[in-house]
């Protein structure tokens, strides 16, 4: 095991900041999760860390060691990828082998290594098979097995479930969950899928952009995003925004969009008053789908609005309702007695809402000056 550092990387192709001055400290034995849409880094960083790509700029230490000029056979590290990469025509003995053999390691001991590894990942009567008679979630534990062989310092794994059905999708990353537990390996885990993300990881970091949104345990992260981007990518559906502006009067404020006005206090939503006071203006309400509710119209509070959509899943019912210029999604129970069209009024947990800036900050997380 070993503690990853991470100090101002920056990784440009031509123009393009792939990564972009990124910093972050992953301690020895975590399970980092790399959440993100297509394009946004987090596989770069990857690369960069097991040394496939040279950085730009900045600095990858690995056990207090900096790494940025070692070869990556020197990093001591075991990369999954999304394909596998199990060489067709070697069986899967050979395959995990491979790695061993290529180091010159002796015969016996590279017989034990490959037969305690495939013990673990249970594929012990795969092993004079070739890849093409396994299936895919086989394939999978061959490439795990032969990452474990090797007794790395730390794994990277870049979307190594996304070829997957989901059944066998959920089924692997309880295997690979209770694999880190076993083994307590510094573990680096890529996906854009935020169920991975939300129940695999100790942290996640949410990317955009070649840049870290925010980083922090997967409730924190889902409960407290720090920007619009991370409220709207964490959670299906996502969090809800709606178009509004901060006003002031007399140390008072309140949101207020056409229609609805809404008094904050501070304390209850955990916003400093003088941050208040310096976002006035412009801003957006953020709410999740479970903490609004529907009233009737002529309740005394909630935003005026007309139902549009009832999407019935099984376990809820996802509705839709028109406030104004936005939409807005209500997770209710299936039993829910709504109808498309009526009016209503949307009220919500005020414990558990957002206020984000213009610049598409959360308030709750900006620190007074």
């Amino acid at each position: 095991m070993a503690e990853v550092v991470l100090r101002q990387l920056s990784k440009h192709f031509g123009d393009v900041r792939a990564v972009d001055n990124v910093s972050m400290r992953i301690p020895e034995g975590e399970f980092l999760v790399l959440l993100g849409p297509s394009g946004c880094g987090k596989s770069t960083i990857l690369r960069l860390i097991s040394g496939l790509e040279d950085a730009t700029s900045g600095e990858i230490a690995i056990g207090g060691e900096l790494v940025n000029f070692k070869d990556p056979t020197e990093r001591n590290l075991a990369m999954v990828f999304q394909n596998y990469a199990l060489y067709p025509h070697m069986t899967v003995f050979k395959n995990v082998a491979f790695p061993l053999e290529t180091a010159k390691r002796k015969a016996s001991d590279v017989k034990e290594a490959v037969e305690r590894s495939a013990g673990i990942l249970e594929i012990s009567e795969l092993l004079d098979r070739l890849p093409e008679q396994l299936s895919g979630g086989q394939r999978q534990r061959v490439a795990l097995a032969r990452a474990i062989v090797r007794e790395p310092r730390v794994f990277l794994m870049d979307e190594p479930l996304s070829n997957l059905d989901a059944q066998l999708r959920q089924q692997t990353r309880l295997e690979l969950m209770a694999l880190h537990e076993r083994l307590g390996v510094t573990t680096i885990y890529v996906t854009h899928d935020q169920v991975e993300a939300m129940t695999m990881g100790n942290r996640i970091a949410v990317m955009q952009g070649g840049k870290v949104q925010q980083i922090g345990p997967p409730v924190e992260v889902y409960q407290t995003p720090a920007t619009t981007f991370v409220a709207t990518f964490m959670g299906a559906p996502p969090m809800n925004l709606i178009d509004g502006e901060i006003r002031s009067t007399n140390d008072t404020f309140q949101f207020v969009r056409q229609g609805y006005s809404l008094d904050i206090e501070p304390p209850t939503m955990g916003i400093d008053p003088s941050v208040l006071e310096q976002a006035v203006g412009p801003s957006k309400l953020g709410v999740r789908p479970e903490h609004f509710s529907l009233e009737p119209p002529d309740a005394a509070s909630g935003i005026p609005g007309i139902v549009g959509f009832l999407e019935p899943v099984g376990s809820d019912l996802f509705v839709t309702v028109d406030v104004g210029e936005n939409q807005v999604q209500v997770r209710m129970p299936p039993e829910a007695q709504v109808r498309q069209g009526e009016a209503v009024r949307v009220t919500f947990d005020l414990h558990r809402s957002h206020i984000f800036s213009t610049d598409e900050r959360n308030l709750r997380l900006i620190q007074p000056a």
